[in-house]
């Protein structure tokens, strides 16, 4: 049968029909994206809405006053820092170097087959659990009292699946041909990650350490059991007002407090606690996310 002219490689009705159901797919799941961005952006709306009455720089670096009726955070904003940052200086290598030996240099036996399942159970292990964990370990077993050092360790805990987690799915996407190419020129195994593998999974690391910062930032739990304190007499201004062996506050457990145990307190403020809460978490995940797009960027591969 002869094909009219013209209409031999033409739009068929078979063609019309799939870029329908194309059109259909890409608008359904642009849907499903703006229905996961939209409750964000309504969620931190309001909270700045209700947090503007007090929120400026002197609440932030200002110290809180009649009994955390009035003033500011400054105390802490500090001593989340510090938390965050201790967890993340053990956390950050420990994670990473676990990962390294259970891709790299693990053998699929019992024990490191006993090794993974410990780390994935640990990932789904309630945070009130890392904290009694904590209490016993470090206040108690270990001495170190409640502290900094006894937080920022349950935070370190608490953290490290996942950054096992990641960091292996990350060494996991370094092809094996990179491996396989330096060992034929006579490279040693350590030389081959230290040399080749790192340096290509970094940007994939820093993801388990973003999600670190998050999580270790807004916890309340682990902190409340062994190292923060209800309140803590802070020089305004002071960078480093807390030794590691001293209680600290920290803007998760501020934020319970001044939403539940405070009376007549200006309404604007846990708002604007929480809003400067999210700024930090956004502000040490933008920064990682940056340098995770620059070390992508030179890949070669």
């Amino acid at each position: 049968m002869s094909v009219p002219p013209g209409t031999r490689f033409g739009r068929t009705a078979q063609v019309a029909r799939k870029e329908r159901s194309e059109a259909l797919a890409k608008w359904g799941f642009f849907a499903m994206s703006i229905s996961m961005v939209l409750p964000l952006l309504a969620i931190v709306g309001y909270l700045l809405y209700r947090a503007a009455p007090s929120l400026s720089w002197e609440f932030l670096v200002d110290v809180p006053r009649r009994g955390m009726r009035e003033g500011g955070i400054w105390p802490a904003f500090v001593g989340t820092l510090y938390l965050v940052g201790l967890s993340l200086a053990v956390a950050a290598p420990i994670g990473v170097m676990a990962a390294i030996y259970l891709h790299e240099y693990a053998r699929d036996n019992w024990f490191n087959r006993l090794i993974n399942l410990a780390v994935i159970n640990l990932a789904g292990v309630p945070s009130i659990v890392h904290a009694l964990f904590g209490l016993g370990a470090f206040v108690y077993a270990a001495r170190f009292g409640y502290s900094i050092l006894s937080a920022s360790l349950t935070l370190a805990i608490m953290t490290l699946p996942v950054i096992i987690a990641s960091t292996r799915e990350a060494l996991a996407s370094v092809p094996t041909a990179f491996r396989v190419a330096c060992w034929n020129v006579g490279a040693s195994r350590w030389q081959t990650i230290r040399r080749v593998v790192l340096p290509n999974s970094i940007s994939g690391i820093l993801t388990g350490v973003i999600l670190q910062v998050s999580r270790a930032a807004g916890e309340t739990a682990p902190i409340m059991f062994t190292g923060a304190v209800f309140y803590k007499a802070v020089q305004r201004g002071d960078l480093f007002p807390y030794r590691l062996t001293e209680q600290c506050m920290a803007l998760s457990m501020h934020l319970y407090t001044v939403s539940t145990q405070v009376p007549n307190i200006k309404d604007s403020i846990p708002y604007a606690t929480a809003v400067v809460l999210l700024g930090l978490v956004l502000m040490v995940n933008a920064t990682a996310i940056v340098a995770r797009v620059w070390l992508r960027n030179r890949k070669r591969w």
